[in-house]
């Protein structure tokens, strides 16, 4: 069962990417359906169409992969923790969660970090900075943490009897 904290929590998250999916979907099909449209009828094309594309990807991607974690729709191997008591498994994913949000925290502190330096690398046509690219990929770390950190706090908050094999499992991996 979860709280009504970790369920808006994850309403929040899944609500932000969505937006975000959405919008970099439309525009980048927008930008590339009108620049084929003027490349057929005009033989020239917009100049900066292929630069809001090329900055907007990495933010769809982002969305997505924030999304697929939140959905816990990536690739786990679950074989060893099935074959371990539920006591160890809670513990094992107490663990493992905060070593993984660990490491999505400091991912994201280094992105920061970065962003100064890219801030200064302009795109040729609209100059916009190379840090927008960057901040999406913090903000996904940023967001991928707080997942993990919420799924250490479900498998700690977790009783012995919802841990047990026929009531429920401790929370999959978000990875």
């Amino acid at each position: 069962m979860q709280t009504a904290e970790s369920s808006m929590i994850e309403r929040g998250v899944a609500s932000l990417c969505r937006v975000v999916l959405w919008l970099s979907t439309s525009v980048i099909f927008v930008i590339l359906c009108a620049n084929t449209v003027l490349r057929y009828a005009t033989g020239a094309s917009l100049q900066w169409a292929n630069e809001v594309p090329e900055l907007l990807f990495p933010w769809l991607v982002m969305a997505g992969v924030v999304l697929a974690s939140l959905h816990s729709a990536h690739i786990a191997t679950t074989f060893l923790m099935d074959a371990v008591p539920a006591k160890v498994r809670r513990l094992v994913a107490i663990v493992s969660w905060l070593i993984v949000a660990g490491l999505y925290g400091t991912l994201a502190v280094a992105t920061y970090r970065m962003l100064d330096i890219v801030h200064d690398e302009k795109s040729p046509i609209l100059q916009l900075p190379g840090s927008i690219t960057y901040a999406c990929v913090m903000a996904g770390m940023a967001l991928l943490s707080l997942l993990a950190l919420q799924s250490a706090w479900l498998a700690w908050s977790k009783s012995a009897v919802d841990a047990a094999p026929a009531e429920g499992q401790v929370p999959v991996a978000h990875w």
